[in-house]
């Protein structure tokens, strides 16, 4: 069934080639229009990029008004999309994230949405089945998925000596892809994989790019539209609200991030001594309802703010003093989001008290 590692496109070759080559990469693809109206008239407001390359459908999609997380193995493409976003004012819109497509470092049920163009083909068979699992964990209930698979009835599969990974899978030898596994597909295949995760196919198509750049092709792809069916869950904090916590602030108020040094901290922000989050490091806490630089906080929390597209929740405290330790309510949701946006204006969560 093969099991080949990871590996992203060699983006140093493409962007240092011609204007002409480049261009192909930062043009929106014809679907990804026609999706990111479908999906903005069906409600969705977050979409997931796996695969996101340079980025030109990540820009898309934030100029439609969508939350959009693109992700990428190629560190190179990643840093490519920041410039860009930064040069079109989306800042706020688009956060990049380097992951694997086999292990993807967000929250359950995170997206209303997932588009993959040319991107989740690049493993074997286990691969697949990896992905697969990974964009069901990630997307919310009836949650919406584009992307596009290899045809095995195209020429780097039918024709093309290419080494065979499985009976699915080879790996390219040549160009921005060489050494990448590609994964293909029939039909059947198709219908199977995507009913075994629980995906409801709304459309496929087979389509063959067979003239481009002057000249003749067989280059098959499937274009698929599904939506997946699971029950709809919600997370439950009851555990972590209204328990006393004690820890340090690293990021007092009036400071700037270590890393980031425009990012400037309006409030008190720290981590819980002994209580580790879902990134391995020790829980992080917003302090309200305190005016003054601190070094260490004692404290209840009142509220998680759960990050959709990351590993770790944010706990809310107050101190133990405030008017809103026995009162939380007297705080309004929009209080809480107003006073933390500073910093979760970059992500996509929900509030939960």
């Amino acid at each position: 069934m093969g099991n080949t590692e990871s590996k992203g496109w060699d983006w140093d070759l493409v962007t240092s080639g011609s204007e002409a080559e480049k261009k192909t990469w930062l043009e929106p693809s014809e679907e990804s229009y026609y999706y990111a109206e479908k999906w903005r008239k069906a409600g969705c407001r977050s979409v997931l990029d796996l695969g996101c390359g340079l980025g030109r459908h990540s820009i898309l999609f934030a100029k439609y008004g969508f939350k959009v997380t693109a992700t990428d193995i190629s560190p190179v493409g990643l840093d490519y999309l920041r410039a860009w976003r930064k040069e079109a004012g989306l800042n706020e819109s688009i956060l990049c994230k380097e992951a694997d497509m086999k292990k993807l470092p967000f929250a359950d049920n995170a997206f209303d949405s997932l588009f993959a163009y040319h991107s989740i083909s690049h493993c074997d068979t286990q691969g697949m089945n990896q992905i697969m699992g990974e964009i069901k964990r990630v997307l919310k209930p009836d949650g919406r998925i584009f992307c596009t698979l290899c045809s095995k009835e195209t020429w780097a599969f039918t024709e093309a000596d290419f080494p065979r990974i499985d009976e699915n899978s080879l790996i390219k030898s040549e160009g921005p892809e060489k050494d990448l596994p590609h994964f293909f597909v029939n039909l059947d295949d198709i219908r199977r994989i995507f009913s075994d995760f629980g995906f409801e196919q709304l459309r496929i198509r087979h389509i063959d790019e067979c003239f481009y750049d002057g000249c003749v092709h067989n280059h098959k792809h499937y274009y698929i539209e599904a939506v997946l069916r699971k029950a709809p869950a919600r997370l439950d904090y009851s555990a972590v609200l209204g328990n006393l916590v004690k820890g340090h602030i690293d990021r007092p108020l009036g400071s700037c991030h270590p890393r980031y040094p425009d990012l400037y901290c309006p409030i008190n922000y720290g981590f819980v001594d002994g209580v580790f989050a879902g990134d391995g490091a020790e829980q992080d806490i917003y302090l309200l309802d305190c005016d003054t630089p601190q070094k260490t906080f004692s404290g209840k929390v009142i509220a998680v703010y759960h990050r959709f597209n990351d590993v770790e929740d944010k706990w809310i405290v107050v101190p133990e003093a405030s008017q809103y330790a026995n009162n939380p309510s007297a705080l309004s949701d929009k209080e809480i989001l107003d006073a933390i946006s500073f910093q979760e204006k970059y992500f996509d969560g929900e509030l939960y008290r």
